[in-house]
């Protein structure tokens, strides 16, 4: 008996090793929702199966003394209480382990911070409206949001370190998405703090750190290697648009970013999966289920 047990050791070995490699790269998905109406309902996105992230975006208007506005295009208008009515989603989402998030910001929006006072502001709304805190006119419903993600894209950096701040003293999980070219312009300073749990890099509509095409990533794999070795966070995410007419630029197919992309960047330890702008275009690409299980 003693002899079989020692036949079967090298092969047991063999085993763990490789079960070891595999969860060291198991990756997951991150996901923007909220900014077509023709993208299906929250919940569905999240009983699809295919996300561990939903970004709820977003927050348009904050900051400067102006009054928060949401903005989740055609699905509701909050005004009177119109996106409460989202609770019951978010919480479906909670139940089958999606965490869902609330996306500050955007490509197009008035915001910005003037000052300290105006972050302590923003952090107190942010909390009584949307997490831990109670508010008469939460523009969600009473479901209670798993963190907050900034996508601050206006190059007004100002403060949005100490709003990182204010969140994180209540325990708050953050995540960002700065572009490609390090540092970036607006999260520069918030994502030296130190304070985010994860990182979307977005790898598009930036010709200079994107996917080249045609087998080439070196660039992109230069910049995820600057990013994961220059900034304090807990995972870092490839950032891709789910579609060619989802960006301007930096499309992977799927087939590349299982042969070329993200084998150049799953031995990183603070490897954290792919994000993908945004579900409605992943819907219409049918692009996740396809490189799900890569991941």
């Amino acid at each position: 008996m003693a002899a079989a047990k020692l036949k079967f050791a090298p092969l047991l070995a063999l085993l763990l090793i490789a079960a070891i490699a595999v969860t060291s790269r198991a990756g997951d998905i991150a996901v923007y929702w909220g900014q077509n109406g023709n993208e299906g309902s929250l919940a569905d996105a999240c009983s699809s199966g295919n996300y561990g992230i939903v970004l709820v975006s977003f927050l348009t208007t904050f900051g400067n003394g102006q009054t928060p506005v949401l903005n989740l295009a055609g699905h509701c208008n909050p005004d009177g209480g119109g996106c409460t009515g989202q609770s019951s989603d978010i919480q479906s989402c909670q139940s089958q382990g999606v965490k869902v998030l609330l996306s500050l910001g955007g490509a197009v929006g008035n915001y910005g911070l003037a000052d300290t006072q105006d972050a302590q502001s923003v952090a107190d709304y942010l909390w009584d409206n949307f997490l831990g805190g109670s508010s008469s006119s939460r523009p969600l419903g009473a479901a209670v949001l798993d963190g907050i993600d900034f996508d601050i894209e206006n190059g007004q950096s100002a403060h949005f370190d100490e709003l990182a701040n204010f969140l994180k003293q209540r325990g708050v999980m953050l995540t960002a998405a700065p572009q490609c070219p390090y540092p970036d312009a607006s999260l520069g300073p918030a994502l030296q703090t130190g304070l985010f749990d994860r990182v979307f890099i977005q790898f598009y509509n930036n010709p200079q750190c994107q996917y080249a095409g045609n087998g080439n990533a070196a660039d992109m794999v230069n910049a995820w290697n600057t990013w994961t070795s220059s900034v304090n966070a807990g995972s870092f995410y490839v950032g891709v648009p789910a579609a060619e007419a989802a960006a301007g630029s930096g499309y992977v197919s799927p087939d590349d970013l299982k042969s070329v992309v993200l084998p150049a960047v799953q031995g990183n330890a603070k490897y954290g999966g792919i994000m993908v702008w945004n579900r409605f275009y992943d819907v219409q690409n049918n692009y996740s289920p396809q490189v799900k299980s890569n991941v």
